[in-house]
């Protein structure tokens, strides 16, 4: 039992709280979740927490995001995504599916296998060519049946894409000095600001030619599989805002990660094949601009991390390296 972990947690750490289990039930935890595997599967529950950009703070609202999550993720992972499971709570057991008081749910999933996630991959220097473009030709391939309409496509215009980039300043000035320089900061905003006044008329014939989309909208390398072909999953199902996208923003999210691992090389690759397969050539136009945004928003998630109370002082050693990281990238594209 680890005292500093919610009761419902510290349950679930018990292999009896399952239908299924079999062996010992390991445990990961992000700011928003809380995720236990499980044998063959996985179960993730969401913290009760109001993180401004998302709200978790009542069961209905978990229950309607964990039905968001397996809808949004089975576009791009069908197999993997099972459902949403009751956790209850009866005569004093804490246990997933059974009889009693309904006090959580969870996503339900299968295992993924951690060596065939592409982050893992590209640490082992097993990610090749024909790897990343047959990325970009499922990418293409979603991005063509992603809905898009008016609602969606207003998250192209220029003042939504200005709040959101405002909104990533506002909300890391408190991480100056500690995850990003006052000088990177300061040079990163104003190319920002730059661009957007100066590319008005791009941003404009996007939303003309539907290139606004219902996306993943947090697709990085350890949310890629290759597994039984390939599995894209963990979507934004929280902020419809952080989702509805430029496909060419989802394209540069991926393409600034490649670069992060060091693969400048398997990045353009990407990229070559996405245009080719989608033939959007203009998306190049834009390619820097939402990778440095991209960058940036890494840099922001991974400093939010830093004020997590369940979060070790040891795990919070390296977060602090990666947000760094993330933010001197961001700068880079400048």
């Amino acid at each position: 039992m680890i005292p500093e972990l919610p009761a419902i947690a510290q349950a679930l750490l018990d292999p009896k709280a399952y239908p299924d289990a079999s062996q010992p039930v390991k445990m990961v935890q992000t700011q928003m979740s809380f995720i236990f595997l499980s044998g063959d599967y996985v179960y993730k529950i969401k913290k009760p927490v109001n993180l401004g950009y998302l709200d978790y703070t009542t069961l209905d609202k978990r229950r309607l995001y964990c039905r968001r999550e397996v809808e949004l993720n089975q576009r791009l992972c069908p197999d993997t995504y099972l459902g949403v499971v009751p956790i209850t709570r009866g005569r004093g057991d804490i246990l997933i599916g059974g009889r009693g008081k309904v006090i959580e749910y969870a996503v339900k999933m299968r295992h993924l296998p951690e060596a065939a996630m592409m982050n893992v991959l590209l640490g082992n220097n097993q990610v090749s060519v024909a790897m990343v473009t047959r990325v970009a030709r499922k990418l293409v391939e979603f991005h063509q049946e992603a809905e898009t309409n008016a609602t969606i496509s207003v998250f192209g215009d220029i003042n939504t894409i200005t709040r959101n980039t405002e909104e990533n300043f506002s909300q890391t000035i408190k991480y100056i000095s500690i995850t990003i320089s006052q000088k990177n900061y300061r040079r990163i905003k104003d190319y920002t600001d730059a661009f957007i006044e100066n590319n008005a008329y791009i941003f404009r014939k996007r939303i003309a030619d539907g290139k606004i989309k219902d996306c993943h909208g947090d697709l990085h390398a350890a949310h890629i599989c290759f597994t039984d072909g390939i599995c894209i999953y963990d979507c934004i199902e929280f902020n419809d805002r952080f989702r509805y996208c430029d496909v060419a923003s989802e394209i540069a999210f991926l393409a600034m990660d490649l670069d992060h691992y060091g693969r400048a090389d398997l990045s353009q690759s990407f990229v070559n094949a996405y245009v080719a397969f989608s033939r959007d050539r203009e998306l190049v136009q834009l390619l820097n601009f939402y990778k440095c945004y991209r960058a940036y928003v890494r840099g922001k998630v991974e400093s939010f991390k830093l004020d997590d109370p369940d979060i070790t002082e040891e795990e919070k050693t390296g977060i602090l390296a990666v947000a760094r990281r993330y933010f001197e990238l961001a700068e880079s594209y400048i």
